[in-house]
């Protein structure tokens, strides 16, 4: 080819145009603001993020020794300001920011948007632990909503299958992301609660954006999985991402395989543990007829045993004692009682009008009354005399 000695390589290009934008002082020392976007920390502690606006987006990369010196923890939907250098990464042929430095702006409209929802829906309690229902212990079938095609349903069927193989998996596809996704979610949430389609339900997709999850941060999702009647595991985005259906749920997974762990148990461990119990109940029987055989043993050689009738004596012989004891009470009462009473009929005697009248006295009564004094009495009066013998009846005269 004639052209063959004027082509230069890949390697080359990007070589050229990474050296031109080295060379331009306004690139090597650039402030620039954007919405943070697929905001990801790695374990190495280096920060990879797009920085995008109404209509464009740029990717950023942050490393170690400038992010520790941050003193907020970026999250997407964040508004910032980035001062840095623009370099190209040869290998991709793609430029990027490498960011020194960064200061909030504020938040994105969705991130406002989350943060207004989350608030509403916390003080209606739609987050109250009161309302979560418990996941179902051994469910026969395990209902998922999440998109046909991708890693997230195969990791769900690998590893329920793998902890239980006779659990059944149920799926229902839904699109996890983009515009009508949310109404879709609802309806399969509604469709699975009204068919009683599994024993506990699996909300589900991978990582991405905070736009990507977006259907999970719908008012709509929210309230249905709230009505759902079906227990539901959210496991939306990385461990890291928290949706408004995550704090809904009744369960919230770090992951789609993590979810899958916590709807299935795994039937070894349930075979060990049934295997531990009936070691423990079986140790624990032999101990109790150990027990109570050195019970009986010791009980034989009880003198109660060997001479059954001698307690039986005893308990006649203090009988016996307390019958006397009460008998000498009831005696010595009965003499004092007596003694009392003998006392009271002789005082009674003693004030006894008879008394009176047999040492010469008399009663005189008028109708029926005792007459004290002579002013009770009147010519004429009809009166009756009481004398020790007998009464006799009697007219004043004077």
């Amino acid at each position: 080819m004639k052209y063959a000695n004027m082509a230069i390589t890949v390697t080359d290009l990007n070589k050229y145009i990474k050296d031109k934008i080295a060379n331009d002082e306004y690139l090597n020392h650039i402030l620039i603001k954007g919405e943070i976007s697929n905001f990801k920390h790695h374990y190495t502690g280096h920060m990879y993020f797009t920085l995008k606006d109404e209509n464009s987006l740029v990717k950023c990369i942050m490393f170690k020794s400038y992010a520790q010196k941050l003193n907020f923890t970026p999250k997407d939907g964040m508004k910032v300001y980035i001062l840095g250098s623009v370099s190209v990464f040869e290998r991709d042929g793609v430029y990027q920011i490498y960011a020194q430095v960064m200061e909030e702006d504020g938040l994105g409209d969705l991130y406002t948007k989350y943060q207004e929802l989350k608030n509403k829906l916390e003080k209606e309690g739609l987050f109250d632990s009161s309302h979560k229902k418990q996941i179902p212990m051994m469910p026969k079938i395990i209902g998922v909503l999440t998109s046909q095609t991708g890693s997230v349903i195969r990791d769900i069927i690998n590893v329920s299958t793998r902890r239980n193989p006779n659990v059944y998996i149920r799926l229902l596809p839904v699109p996890v992301q983009g515009e009508g996704a949310a109404e879709k979610i609802a309806d399969g949430i509604r469709y699975m609660n009204e068919n009683n389609l599994a024993d506990v339900l699996i909300l589900a997709r991978g990582g991405g954006s905070l736009e990507d999850l977006w259907p999970f941060n719908e008012e709509i999702v929210a309230r249905t999985i709230y009505e759902s009647k079906i227990p539901i595991i959210s496991a939306v985005g990385h461990e890291t991402d928290f949706s408004i259906a995550d704090f809904v749920a009744d369960l919230r997974a770090p992951t789609p395989s993590a979810a899958a762990e916590l709807a299935v148990p795994d039937i070894y461990e349930v075979k060990q543990k049934i295997l531990g119990y009936q070691n423990r109940l079986r140790i624990s029987l032999v101990k109790k007829v150990e027990l109570m055989k050195m019970r009986y043993e010791k009980c034989m050689a009880s003198s109660v045993f060997k001479e059954p009738t001698r307690k039986i004596q005893e308990q006649y012989l203090i009988v016996d004692q307390y019958i006397k004891k009460l008998e000498n009470l009831i005696k010595t009462r009965y003499e004092k009682d007596k003694t009392k009473y003998i006392e009271i009929v002789a005082k009674l005697d003693a004030y006894s009008p008879l008394k009176t009248l047999a040492r010469g006295y008399s009663i005189t009564e008028k109708d029926g009354k005792i007459v004290k004094t002579v002013n009770d009495l009147k010519e004429g009066d009809n009166i009756l005399i009481h004398l020790v013998d007998g009464n006799k009846n009697a007219t004043i005269s004077d």
